[in-house]
Formats: C-alpha cells, sequence, structure tokens
C-alpha cells in the first residue's frame, strides 16, 4: 500500500506517517514533508523517485504528473485502466494526506507583497486532493489532521473504512478546496477593488457552534470572514461569562455599527437589534450615565458597548443593574474586578472599533437566493444638506440633528429618533408607518421634549409627522425628503417655527 503525503500543516503528522510505517505502507512525500519525515526516522521515499522527474521552477511542479495522479485516479476494478496503468509503469497511490500551502496566513502579513500572496497559491495541492476525491471509493484522502487519528486506529485494527466514511471524507476535501479557492478569489477582487460578478465567492470559518438560534428549538453556528478587519465583531475577545448566543451576537453587532458613527466618548445600549439609549460625553461614565438615563428601563438585560476603556467608577455603576454584554477596547483591572463578581455578564475586548473603508456586504437570505448590497457606509453628504423651511437650525440644534441622525440610521425603518444635548431621549423602531415611529419616540421620551430635536430615517409622507412633533415641543428636523408631499410638511414646519433640514440620504434598516 502506498500513501503520498505532502501537507503544510504538519500538525499530528508524525505519530500518524509512523503507525502507517510500521503497518507496511510505502510513504511517498514532497519537500519540507519528505525532509520532516526523514529526520524523525520514517521511511520516506522522495516524489522525484516515484515520477522519474525533478521537482522544478521552484517547486511549482513536482506532483503535476501522470505517474501521480494515474496512481490516484485509475480504478482498481476496471481492468482497462488497470492494464494501462501496468503499461504505462504507473504504480498505485491508496492514500494522499494533503492541506494546502497557508494561504488566509500570508495575505494577512503585514507589508505582504502581491508576488508573495501568488506564490502561496497552491496549485499540485488542490489537484491532488480533488483527484483522490473523485476516486474516494478506491483512495483513501485526508485534508485534517484531525481525521489522522481514528483512521489510523481502523487500520490498525485491520478494519476497512466503511463507504460512507470514505465519501464524507471526501466531502470534506471538496469543501477544503472549494473555501481554499472561494478565499483567493476575494483576495484577489479586493486587492483590485473589483465590484461582485454574476457568480461570487463567499467562504466562512465556524467560529463557534451555538447553543442554539433566535429560539432554543433553532440549531445555529457563528462563523467568522477569513480576511475579516481587526474591528471586526469575530475578532473581539471574551474575557468573562458564559458562551455567546445567537442573540448576543446579532444584538452586539447593532450596538457595535451604532458606535462606530461617534469617535468622542460615547455609548450605545441596544435591546432587540434596535439602540434603547445612546450618548456622547467628555468621559465615557458621562456618555454611560447619559445613555442609561436615555432609557433606564429596556438597556436593563440589554447589550452595552462603549468606545473607550472601562474604569472603576463606570463599572460600578454598570454593575447597578443587570447588563448581559459590555463591549469595550479595555478595562482597567479595577474595573474587570468590579464586574467580573457577577458571573453572567460577558465582557468583550475589541482593540480595534473604528474600520478602514469597509468591503464588507449585508447579506440577507431569501428562499432559494440571496439578497446582497453595499454596507451603509455614509451618514449623509453635507454638501447635498437643504435647508427647507423659514427658520434656520441654531448651531445647538445642527449638533443635536447630527447626533440623532447618527442614532436614526440605526433604528429598524420606519425609525424615529428624539434628542437633546448629545443623548437620545425616545426612540421609535420598527413601526409599520411613520406617524406611529413619530408618536412611539415622543410618548415614550424619557423627560419634556420640549426644545429637543427628531431624526427619521425616511422622509414623511405625510404632514401629520411634523404636526405630531410640533405639538412635543420639537425645535428641529433632520430628514431626508423625497416625498411627493415635502412641501405640506415643509408648510407645516414654517407654521410651526420648526426648522427643517432635507439631507438627500435614506437610511432604509429592515
Amino acid at each position: 500500500m502506498k500513501a503520498l503525503i505532502s501537507v503544510s500543516n504538519k500538525e499530528n503528522l508524525l505519530p500518524f506517517a509512523k503507525g502507517l510505517m510500521e503497518l507496511g505502507w510505502e510513504i511517498v512525500s514532497t519537500g519540507g514533508t519528505y525532509q520532516r519525515l526523514q529526520e524523525n526516522g520514517i521511511e520516506v521515499t522522495g516524489i522525484s523517485e516515484l515520477t522519474g522527474f525533478p521537482e522544478c521552477l521552484e517547486g511549482r511542479v513536482k506532483t503535476l504528473h501522470p505517474k501521480v495522479h494515474g496512481g490516484i485516479l485509475a480504478k482498481r476494478e476496471n481492468e482497462s485502466h488497470q492494464q494501462q496503468a501496468r503499461n504505462l509503469g504507473i504504480e498505485m497511490i491508496d492514500m494522499v494526506v494533503v492541506n494546502l500551502y497557508p494561504f488566509r496566513e500570508t495575505v494577512l502579513k503585514p507589508g505582504v507583497t502581491l508576488e508573495e500572496v501568488i506564490e502561496n497559491i497552491d496549485i499540485g495541492g488542490p489537484t491532488m486532493l480533488r483527484s483522490a476525491g473523485k476516486n474516494y471509493q478506491d483512495v483513501l484522502v485526508l485534508c485534517d489532521p484531525e481525521d489522522y487519528k481514528w483512521v489510523l486506529e481502523k487500520l490498525q485494527k485491520g478494519e476497512k473504512l466503511e463507504m460512507e466514511e470514505r465519501y464524507r471524507l471526501a466531502w470534506k476535501v471538496f469543501q477544503h478546496t472549494a473555501a481554499y479557492d472561494a478565499l483567493i478569489s476575494e483576495y484577489l477582487r479586493r486587492k483590485a477593488g473589483l465590484p461582485l460578478s454574476s457568480h461570487p465567492t463567499f467562504t466562512y470559518d465556524l467560529k463557534q457552534q451555538l447553543r442554539y438560534g433566535e429560539n432554543p428549538h433553532q440549531k445555529a453556528w457563528y462563523y467568522r470572514e477569513p480576511l475579516a478587519s481587526s474591528g471586526d465583531l469575530t475578532e473581539a475577545v471574551q474575557l468573562h461569562g458564559k458562551e455567546l448566543s445567537f442573540n448576543n451576537i446579532n444584538d452586539t453587532e447593532g450596538a457595535l455599527k451604532t458606535l462606530r458613527e461617534f469617535v468622542e466618548p460615547a455609548a450605545v445600549a441596544v435591546k432587540h437589534a434596535n439602540p434603547c439609549g445612546v450618548a456622547t460625553g467628555s468621559t465615557i461614565m458621562e456618555a454611560y450615565m447619559s445613555a442609561y438615563n436615555g432609557d433606564p428601563i429596556s438597556i436593563f438585560g440589554g447589550i452595552l458597548a462603549l468606545n473607550r476603556e472601562v474604569d472603576a467608577e463606570t463599572a460600578a455603576k454598570i454593575n447597578e443593574i443587570f447588563i448581559e454584554i459590555v463591549l469595550a477596547p479595555g478595562f482597567t483591572e479595577a474595573a474587570l474586578g468590579i464586574l467580573t463578581q457577577k458571573k453572567n455578564i460577558r465582557l468583550l475586548k475589541l482593540d480595534d472599533f473604528q474600520l478602514e473603508e469597509s468591503q464588507a456586504f449585508d447579506m440577507k437570505k431569501v428562499s432559494g437566493g440571496l439578497l446582497v448590497q453595499e454596507e451603509d457606509g455614509i451618514l449623509y453628504n453635507r454638501n447635498e444638506w437643504r435647508v427647507v423651511t423659514e427658520r434656520e437650525p441654531s448651531a445647538e440644534e445642527i449638533r443635536g440633528l447630527e447626533f440623532a441622525m447618527k442614532v436614526a440610521k440605526h433604528v429598524k425603518s420606519n425609525g424615529i429618533v428624539v434628542a437633546k444635548e448629545n443623548r437620545t431621549l425616545g426612540i421609535g423602531p420598527g413601526q409599520v408607518n411613520r406617524i406611529w415611529a413619530v408618536e412611539h419616540a415622543l410618548n415614550r421620551a424619557v423627560e419634556s421634549t420640549r426644545g429637543a430635536v427628531l431624526a427619521s430615517d425616511a422622509f414623511f409622507p405625510f404632514e401629520d409627522c411634523v404636526e405630531k412633533a410640533g405639538e412635543a415641543g420639537i425645535t428641529a428636523i433632520i430628514q431626508p425628503g423625497g416625498s411627493m408631499n415635502d412641501q405640506d410638511s415643509i408648510e407645516k414646519a414654517n407654521k410651526l417655527g420648526i426648522a427643517m433640514i432635507f439631507t438627500g440620504t435614506r437610511h432604509f434598516k429592515h
């Protein structure tokens, strides 16, 4: 029996190869794998001895040879195949053990060049794996070091692998090569700034199998992009608390996206994927207390994201209520000592909140297909702002309007945000009509809305939204504009003395 072993990841390699040798298998190998095996006393034949042809072109060509692929692909029970193999001097290869050049690790190296990346595109490895996977009935194929132990144990017991086991090993191979090719494709697309093609390729690595999904009866998995940025949620390190749930992760992503709108100290509280309290301040403590006071009821059991290191004073205040998760760029030792007194709180550390220019896509699964769009990466173009009312907003109102729109962008549509002094007073999320969203935000405001401002993620279809805002004492409104009834809203605002800005940028979030 002959095994061809050529691996980049040498985990579990030596005990497996030694076990094969003791069972009488002939081992053929290449390059670094050959050297590693030989250095550790394992009898091994070089690939050139098998093919009768030297490795060449700086190692680019070594296994691309008929004596390799003929030995893998020949059907054992097909006499025509076997006769041709004998005539051509092709020996059967009964096992292929291959994993691929570390492409992901290469592209993530600081300062890596395109030439370096191209040289780490494996050609022979995927070809051997695919050949062996195609002929899985006759050839054992292993691409995952985790499979070495159980396969060797069966061979040591003199047992044959069941066809179902061979089939699963082959399935794993085609997953492995498909993900590898998809990663290369995505890297090259991003490198050149190309748009998605008619046949996009996406691949993900399993980060965690979750206990359940949105509900206990649903199975769920958490995957990460191989080329994830340091500021992505998948790169957060959990410092304390039990395993994250599906809903925890989804809600935390909502908090993180909202938090990225701010560079000054900011706190974002989220419940059921919607912001429920957002504020900025001169310190993180001030920001947290303002966010908390923006909705002290909904924040209970919610997600909290902070863009500054958490100190002891802030930690003590957070510990006064039940918070599911605190996400921050760091925690002082004293803060950790306070927060970890509660076993059910999860603490996540994410060093870099601000992403470089994102090439990520927002995806929504539909029956039989996939909706893909660019991330909503802008707030508005300030050059497209238009004050459409007779009264201009004051400088203070403009600051409030900008703050409110940063939050409204991340509220489920129809979404309304009422704010004052860089903190939210009331949020109206996910209503089926805009007037209900306005009423919800105003009715749930934690204090008087006299002198507050209001932001809407999309245009007002009728003047009733402006009228309701005026009744509540709102002094300024920001919205995209674009309704056929815009003039009615403008006239109502003029009548009520409300300043109103049209941004020209809508922020639907479904």
